[in-house]
């Protein structure tokens, strides 16, 4: 376990150890030559009604986890706490009582939309699914979600592509309020829209939280809105968390230095903060094939001999703060 014990009775969810590795099959007998390991080793936890941000370059894993912890992929290893229960543990009966509580939003909202159904069987499909209502009682609670997310409920005989990008987004966020959630993955949830349309839904994402009480892990790879809706930020590289810390000190006072690297390609005005920039060198390694000892190692331009060599852990720094990092910056 990569981190110090956790305080499991405050988190609503909580990991501990999660790995998640795929195999990998060469040859006509269809054998394991090695395995991707996607997620390697991760333990946090997310504060009920608190949105954890997760960021890192494409590739890195945060996907990956955000499907792990709500168990549509079983974990390799480890544990996946909810209100105490082991998800890794339940089998696809007693996880179906628990879907209610567990959603998820995925990034595209054209391809996560059935294009062959009307909005209103979209959106009322998990009262059909979990609850014994009918037709006219899921007909009143689609009208209701609808006017929830901002949409026109005269519009729920219209088919997914007579929607803009945002529209089907907020059918996707409105599908998956449906059956009252207390936990949301919103998996890249904004990453498919325009900058203009982001903020809409961000803005709507806020507003629910505050409205319904939800807990969010929000995966991204959009810096600035990440800082924009999480209280907690975490960093992932090549299925590690590097750094996890409370959003205003993350951005201000980085102590990974792939996190600095992520911070100064953000754009920035003023030149003082612009001669900061730290642009990493070589490219990402396999995930097949991790690199020994830290594995941002090839690509940090204060690597040292122990960074080759030892893999660091994920300890507290300052608060709340945590880094797996050897020699951590000042």
């Amino acid at each position: 376990m990569n981190a110090p014990e956790l305080a499991s009775e405050q988190y609503l969810l909580e990991t501990s150890g999660v790995k998640k590795y795929f195999p990998i099959k060469k040859g006509v007998l269809n054998r394991t030559a090695g395995y991707v390991q996607a997620v390697d080793d991760l333990s946090f936890g997310i504060f009920p009604g608190e949105t954890f941000g997760l960021v890192g370059e494409s590739g890195c894993g945060k996907s990956t986890l955000g499907r792990v912890v709500l168990n549509l992929q079983r974990a390799t290893a480890g544990r996946v706490l909810y209100n105490g229960r082991d998800l890794t543990k339940l089998q696809m009966k007693e996880m179906r009582h628990l879907r209610r509580e567990l959603q998820i939003i995925f990034q595209d909202p054209f391809g996560s939309l059935n294009p062959r159904l009307p909005i209103k069987d979209i959106i009322g499909e998990p009262f059909r699914v979990h609850e014994r209502v009918n037709k006219r009682e899921i007909d009143e609670k689609v009208v209701e979600l609808m006017r929830l997310v901002g949409l026109d409920p005269a519009r729920r005989n219209s088919y997914p592509h007579e929607f803009s990008g945002g529209q089907r987004q907020r059918v996707g966020v409105a599908r998956a309020m449906a059956l009252h959630p207390k936990f949301v993955v919103a998996d890249e949830a904004v990453s498919a829209l325009d900058v203009s349309v982001q903020s809409q839904i961000i803005n709507l994402f806020m507003r629910l939280q505050r409205e319904l009480g939800l807990t969010y892990l929000f995966i991204s790879h959009g810096l600035n809105v990440v800082r924009h809706i999480s209280d907690r930020v975490g960093v992932m590289y090549l299925g590690k968390l590097v750094e996890i810390s409370p959003t205003d000190e993350l951005y201000s006072h980085p102590l990974h230095p792939y996190t600095l690297a992520l911070l100064s390609a953000i754009p920035r005005p003023d030149r003082a903060k612009r001669s900061k920039r730290l642009i990493l060198q070589g490219d990402v390694p396999s995930p097949a094939n991790p690199p020994p000892g830290c594995r941002f190692h090839p690509r940090c331009p204060y690597a040292q001999a122990l960074c080759r060599e030892e893999e660091p852990l994920l300890r507290s720094s300052e608060g709340d703060h945590r880094v797996a990092c050897h020699f951590p910056l000042g």
